[in-house]
């Protein structure tokens, strides 16, 4: 099969990409895709995503791009960031990190999770409109995560900010300049917990040991740097998308109220239909690699189409949103060696913030066409801009205990 270029980042396709997605699974499922960045090879449908997920021929080093007697002038990262490493590099500092990132850990925190969520639904309004993601969706990830790692309630603003600029499609110039923003802060404050430890997870990575190995300063950094922006940002976009499924599809959202034990199968559904990580980061063809009967030759560059593999026909009826399937095996937290590392805490925090908000505003409905909607405009995530909501009348009065 000859290889194909398509333009997809254009018009349209940000509100609605599944259509594109669907005939590019049938007639083009490994093509050149203009990117704002430029061409990038992407690949399509589940098989092939979920194979070359753990396909050690893609690497995460960009010097394989770069002709082979110029790669020993370049570093593979400036920031020795997990994301961005092949094994051993990242087989060392994964076993590291998660002696402290445990799936115990991050079950300990769901009453925090439920109790943040509780303060920002008591904070709404009684009645009217509001913006769901500016009052609910993104406070409710950065609270926990900088929780997590000990981030000060002053910071959790600017480092917020910093981490959306980072992923969006800003320019290369403004990314850089929120990374150095973003190092210089942590650095700032993993010495501060060097000095006065406490018990949170950042004090945790710096004590952490593997037979005398240790994590270096500029690896706690960037281990924190990756926790932070990935800990909150595919949430955020989790409990958009999710609401907006429900809003969007009543007879879903009858059945998880009248069986809220469904909560956790609803939002792995959520995590396959719209997924909040559209893309993989990107990898890089260590050599010739073939899919689909297309060849990717050495040195390109390749991205992974997440959210289109999960509408893959690996999943009956893949388009319909249906809260009690088995959606195991989706692609929304990756596959392999990069799995996510905080699968388990986003699944916490779109369970609790969800239910506690259906059973709280069990009128809430969207107060704007679905079609005047907006999404970000990311390569990288999937996520709403704004999602106003009319809330309707409170199911019960108001109470908790203040959180910041």
């Amino acid at each position: 099969m000859s290889a194909t270029t398509v333009e997809l980042f254009e018009g349209a396709f940000w509100n609605d990409p599944y259509p594109a997605y669907a005939d590019l699974r049938a007639d083009n499922p490994v093509c050149r895709v203009e990117t704002p960045g430029g061409p990038v090879w992407t690949i399509f449908r589940y098989a092939d995503v979920r194979a070359a997920l753990a396909d050690p021929r893609l690497s995460k080093d960009w010097r394989y791009t770069l002709p082979p007697e110029a790669r020993a002038e370049h570093a593979a990262t400036p920031i020795p960031m997990m994301i961005l490493m092949d094994p051993p590099e990242h087989t060392r500092l994964r076993k590291l990190v998660s002696r402290t990132f445990t799936v115990r850990r991050m079950e300990e925190l769901r009453p925090r999770v439920a109790e943040f969520a509780a303060q920002l639904l008591d904070d709404l309004p009684a009645t009217g409109e509001v913006d769901l993601m500016a009052s609910y969706a993104f406070p409710l990830p950065v609270f926990v995560i900088c929780e997590l790692l000990g981030v000060p309630a002053r910071d959790r603003d600017d480092f917020a900010a910093w981490s959306n600029v980072m992923v969006d499609d800003s320019t290369q110039d403004e990314a850089m300049a929120a990374s150095a923003k973003l190092h210089g802060y942590l650095s700032e404050l993993i010495e501060a917990k060097r000095a006065d430890p406490d018990d949170a997870l950042i004090s945790g990575l710096i004590e952490v040991a593997d037979e005398g190995d240790r994590l270096s300063s500029d690896e706690l950094v960037a281990m924190a740097m990756l926790l932070l922006i990935a800990g909150h940002e595919t949430t955020v976009n989790l409990i958009g998308n999710g609401v907006l499924a429900l809003l969007t599809h009543p007879r879903q959202r009858a059945l998880l109220r009248e069986r809220p034990e469904l909560i956790g199968s609803a939002v792995e559904e959520f995590l396959r239909w719209d997924s909040p990580v559209h893309t993989a980061p990107l990898r890089f063809t260590a050599q010739d690699v073939e899919y689909s009967g297309v060849t990717i030759p050495a040195g390109a560059m390749v991205q992974l189409s997440l959210a289109s593999a999960n509408r893959d026909t690996r999943f009956e009826d893949a388009a319909e949103l249906t809260i009690d399937r088995d959606a195991g095996g989706h692609t929304a937290f990756g596959h392999g060696l990069h799995h996510c590392l905080g699968a388990q805490l986003a699944r916490i925090e779109a369970q609790e913030a969800i239910g506690l908000l259906l059973a709280r505003r069990p009128d809430l409905a969207l107060a704007v066409p679905v079609e005047d909607l907006l999404y970000r405009r990311s390569t990288l995530v999937r996520g709403l801009r704004t999602l106003p909501v009319d809330l309707g009348p409170a199911a019960r009065p108001t109470s908790g205990t203040p959180v910041r």
